[in-house]
């Protein structure tokens, strides 16, 4: 009870830390990180007849030096348009799907019905509050309140000029927040699988409700904010890091998965295990989700170049090739250790490929996406079989032993195939011993971080409406007690 109640204390001083800051002026937008960009300087007025007025000048084109009144790039708006549908496809329909056809016949609609209503819940709170506090300048911590209820995002219809966030200079601001709200959305969502079957459907959306404020708000802005004490852009005009540490993470490792799995494993501990766990009902689904999340995951990883360029190009090409080679590793270890390889099995195995290469993407080449998507494989099989089962926990649908897990894998790996040529970011390998340093000291951060603020929230949600359905209701399946349908 001591360690319990410290741990409570940290969390708390750490969340007030965090909050406080929030009332700090906000920082102006901080610049991309290529230094190297050219300034685009705006066109000269066109010549006009003697008797005739001087035309006015036309808004630059955007770039990472020039984010006021600026006209977007026509290609990367419409990738990240493209991109914005296809990661929002990866939680509905598709992690829906995935995650339904690996539950019982009798708690398929709750499950699916998860998903749908976490999409709509992250949408309203995202819009009001997280995107201002992980996307827009404020402090090290925490973001600012410049664009709460999307306040401050403007632009001029008939010259196409908008003011743009600088983290994505060359894409109107409402497409920037419209892709990382779809960041937003999935990772609450795979939370879900680590306690799928047993949580009160009220008591979730209150938790993820406060989870995605407390939680992924901060932890997106430290990664990836403007100012974020580890976001790889927060640099001077010189190019200088002015954060504590460095952390290399594309789209995602750390922001989105191991910070899923922590929470679902923190989850599962308190919910405890399951009455009757079952065999999933229907693998085809199972099947179809995974299928979809393959092909809308080119749009979490490539899309996040912000950019139809060069690095979205590499980015969707070791994407491929990680998720195919971490498909067959698991497929041909769980066929040497259980003497018969499942659709399961497979498609678990090219999630697990997917997570791990998401902070990598934009890092590696082929080399280290084949090596990721072999270390995933083997590593993430043993902790959706092995590791579980040696500790004794219900993570009911591996979102702790394949987004946690592989999210680790992937991170740390991105700090030793990180390639200067491809990104300008060198790992181990390259000799920057220090990068694979950063990379451990940002797993680390998260997981204590998240492990203790999600338990925090847990127990307030369990005062106050309860955590877990009645042994009845979960005997008999939450669709029919909670929401009064069941799967014919």
């Amino acid at each position: 009870m001591k360690l319990i109640r410290l741990l409570c204390g940290l969390a708390t001083a750490l969340a007030i830390a965090v909050f406080l800051g929030m009332a700090a002026p906000t920082a102006a937008y901080a610049q991309d990180n290529n230094a190297n960009a050219p300034a685009v300087t705006p066109a000269a007025p066109a010549a006009a007849p003697a008797a005739a007025p001087a035309a006015p000048a036309a808004p630059p084109s955007c770039s990472a030096s020039v984010t006021d009144k600026c006209v977007g790039n026509s290609g990367d708006t419409a990738w990240i348009l493209t991109s914005v549908a296809l990661v929002l496809m990866m939680t509905i329909p598709g992690l829906g799907l995935f995650y339904g056809g690996m539950v019982s016949k009798k708690n398929v609609g709750d499950t699916v019905m998860t998903s749908f209503a976490i999409t709509a819940l992250v949408t309203v709170i995202y819009f009001i509050l997280t995107y201002s506090l992980a996307f827009t300048g404020g402090n090290a911590f925490i973001g600012g309140f410049s664009r709460v209820f999307l306040q401050g995002i403007h632009y001029d219809l008939a010259s196409g000029a908008n003011t743009p966030n600088g983290l994505a200079p060359t894409i109107p601001e409402t497409v920037y927040m419209m892709f990382q709200m779809t960041f937003a959305i999935i990772t609450p969502a795979l939370i879900a699988g680590s306690f799928a079957e047993r949580m009160k459907f009220s008591a979730m959306l209150w938790f993820i409700g406060l989870w995605a404020i407390f939680v992924y708000a901060p932890v997106a802005h430290w990664v990836w904010g403007p100012d974020g004490f580890m976001s790889a852009v927060n640099v001077d005009s010189k190019g200088n890091f002015q954060g504590a540490f460095q952390v290399l993470d594309f789209a995602g490792g750390t922001v989105v998965h191991i910070n899923a799995g922590v929470a679902g494993l923190v989850s599962c501990l308190l919910l405890g295990k399951r009455k009757e766990p079952g065999p999933g009902h229907n693998m085809v689904l199972t099947f179809i989700g995974a299928s979809l999340l393959w092909v809308g995951w080119f749009g979490f990883n490539a899309g996040s170049a912000v950019s139809a360029g060069l690095q979205a190009g590499m980015a969707m090409t070791v994407t491929q090739i990680a998720t195919a080679v971490a498909a067959l590793t698991w497929m041909f270890v769980e066929w040497g250790h259980r003497g018969k390889p499942t659709v399961i099995g497979i498609c678990s195995g090219a999630v697990a490929g997917l997570v791990a290469i998401t902070p990598a993407s934009g890092f590696v080449g082929p080399i280290g996406a084949l090596v990721i998507g072999i270390a995933c494989g083997v590593g993430c099989y043993l902790g959706a079989t092995s590791l579980k089962h040696a500790f004794g926990y219900d993570d009911a649908l591996d979102a702790f032993g394949v987004h946690a897990v592989g999210g680790i894998i992937g991170a740390l790996l991105t700090g030793v195939f990180a390639v200067n040529e491809f990104s300008g970011h060198s790992g181990l390998l390259e000799g920057n011993v220090q990068q694979f340093i950063n990379q451990f000291y940002g797993v680390g951060t998260v997981i204590i971080y998240d492990a203790i603020v999600t338990f925090i929230i847990l127990k307030i949600v369990d005062v106050a409406v309860g955590l877990r359905v009645p042994d009845d209701v979960e005997r008999d399946g939450l669709d029919l007690a909670l929401h009064g349908e069941v799967v014919h």
